[in-house]
């Protein structure tokens, strides 16, 4: 039977480093790992490990599932940057023993990068990779993958005032790059 592991060094390349302390000094209640390779020649992605480890309640179905986090960066993006929101975003989930759904929005905040216009995260299905990479099917039972994408604060107010759906028609429509951390918004 294939790992987590394996799951995601089939799509992402082999793990590049990975991160088990906080920046206290104290262990993580799950690991973040950075892979060799990303979506495309010039990123690479990042995911937490272990988080399915933690049972979270589906709001929508009140049902207990695994989930691990992605984020695609740009390889040139200071690693510090991604391994904080993915371990503030896990954190947080763990806390409110809530999994995040297709079409939540984290924040918005202060930029997630200096000098950049997104400042939320919106939670979705991991699309530029085959379909079979969203879920992996473990001795454990199931594991959910959800991406992490960088969005502005109209993209968010849209969300909210129009729905995910509605949103994702325009990802379609507009094809934004979604691992450019300094993308200005989609006309909305």
């Amino acid at each position: 039977m294939t790992s987590l592991v394996e799951h995601f060094e089939r799509v992402l390349g082999p793990i590049h480093t990975g991160w088990s302390l906080d920046p206290d000094g104290a262990a993580m209640p799950f690991q973040i790992v950075r892979f060799s390779g990303g979506s495309d020649a010039d990123s690479v992605g990042y995911a937490t490990l272990g988080l399915s480890r933690h049972l979270l309640l589906s709001p929508a179905s009140g049902r207990a599932i695994r989930q691990e986090l992605l984020i695609l960066a740009p390889e040139s993006l200071a690693a510090d940057r991604v391994v904080s929101l993915l371990f503030q975003v896990g954190s947080m989930a763990i806390a409110r023993q809530r999994l995040l759904l297709r079409g939540n929005v984290i924040g918005p905040a202060d930029s997630i990068v200096p000098t950049s216009a997104l400042t939320a995260l919106y939670v979705t299905m991991p699309v530029y990779f085959p379909d079979e990479f969203a879920t992996f099917s473990g001795a454990d039972g199931d594991v959910v993958v959800a991406w992490l994408v960088p969005i502005t604060t109209g993209e968010a107010d849209f969300i909210a005032d129009r729905g995910w759906d509605a949103f994702e028609d325009q990802l379609a429509e507009q094809d934004p790059d979604l691992v450019d951390f300094h993308r200005s918004g989609m006309k909305l």
